[in-house]
C-alpha cells in the first residue's frame, strides 16, 4: 500500500561503527576515511525499515557460525529470487582473509556451480587479483550482495538486497577483513547505505562498520567497457597501498 502511495521503500541508518578497527580509523592511526553522505528517507538504496520479524531474522543470522550460515543461505526462501535459482551462492575463499571483494550477484555460471565469479567476469577478477599479488583462496574472500541469481542477470532490486544483506553482514563479522573492495554500484550502495556513483567514489577511502572500503568497477562492466580497465588498475593500486598502510600500522 505504501509503495502504491509513493511512500516506500523507507530506509534506515544503521548503527555507527564500533570496535578497534573503527577507533583506528577515527583516531588517525588508520587511513583517512571519507564518510558517505546520508540521504533522506527514500533517497538511497539501503536497508528497508525493519519490522519485528526482520529484526528477529537479522538477530538470528548474526549469531550463526559458518556452517549454519551456509545452510541458511542454501535453504533461504526470504525473497522472490529463490524461485528461479538452481542454487544459492554464499561465497568462496579464505575464511580468515584480510581482503574481501563484494560483487553484485551470481550469474548463470555461478548459479550452476555454486561459486561466485566463475565466468568471464571471474577470470578477469582473478587476473585483477594476480596483478596486485594476491589470488583466489589465499587471504582473499569473494562474496556478493545477493546470494541467488536475479532473473536474466538483472540488477538486484532494493528489497532483494535488503533481505539478503544480513547474510553479507554476518560474513563480514566472521571474516573480520582489513579491507573491503566493493565491485560495482549495487555492492557499493549496499555497503555504504547511500547513493553512489562509481566515477565520483573512485580513489576515496570509505568505511563500513569501521572497516576500510574502496570502490571500483565490476569486472562484468569492464568486459563491456575496455578503456575503463586502466581506471580499475588505478583503484587496485590504491587498495594495495591502503592495505600496506594498515599492515604497517598494525602493532
Amino acid at each position: 500500500m505504501l509503495r502504491e502511495m509513493g511512500l516506500a521503500p523507507l530506509w534506515r541508518l544503521r548503527a555507527p561503527a564500533t570496535g578497534p578497527e573503527a577507533a583506528a580509523i577515527e583516531d588517525g592511526t588508520g587511513p583517512a576515511v571519507e564518510r558517505a553522505a546520508i540521504h533522506p528517507a527514500g533517497a538511497a538504496p539501503s536497508q528497508a525499515q525493519p519490522s519485528d520479524e526482520t529484526d528477529e531474522r537479522r538477530t538470528r543470522i548474526a549469531r550463526m557460525d559458518w556452517a549454519e550460515l551456509s545452510e541458511a543461505v542454501a535453504t533461504c526462501r526470504a525473497c522472490k529470487l529463490c524461485e528461479r535459482r538452481k542454487q544459492a551462492v554464499l561465497g568462496v575463499g579464505d575464511q580468515r582473509a584480510d581482503w574481501l571483494f563484494v560483487g553484485e550477484g551470481p550469474g548463470a555460471e555461478e548459479d550452476e556451480k555454486g561459486e561466485p565469479f566463475v565466468g568471464q567476469a571471474g577470470k578477469l577478477l582473478d587476473s585483477m587479483l594476480a596483478a596486485i599479488g594476491i589470488q583466489r583462496g589465499r587471504n582473499v574472500y569473494i562474496a556478493n550482495t545477493v546470494k541467488c541469481r536475479p532473473p536474466g542477470n538483472r540488477t538486484p532490486e532494493a528489497d532483494e538486497m535488503a533481505t539478503c544483506f544480513p547474510y553479507l553482514e554476518r560474513q563480514i563479522d566472521l571474516l573480520q577483513p582489513k579491507l573491503i573492495v566493493a565491485l560495482g554500484r549495487p555492492a557499493a550502495q549496499t555497503l555504504l547505505d547511500t547513493e553512489v556513483k562509481i566515477g565520483a567514489a573512485r580513489g576515496r577511502l570509505f568505511s563500513h562498520q569501521g572497516r576500510a572500503l574502496v570502490v571500483t568497477y565490476h569486472p562484468a562492466y569492464l568486459l563491456r567497457n575496455l578503456p575503463d580497465k586502466a581506471k580499475a588498475w588505478e583503484d587496485l593500486c590504491f587498495a594495495r597501498r591502503t592495505m600496506r598502510r594498515m599492515v604497517d600500522a598494525s602493532p
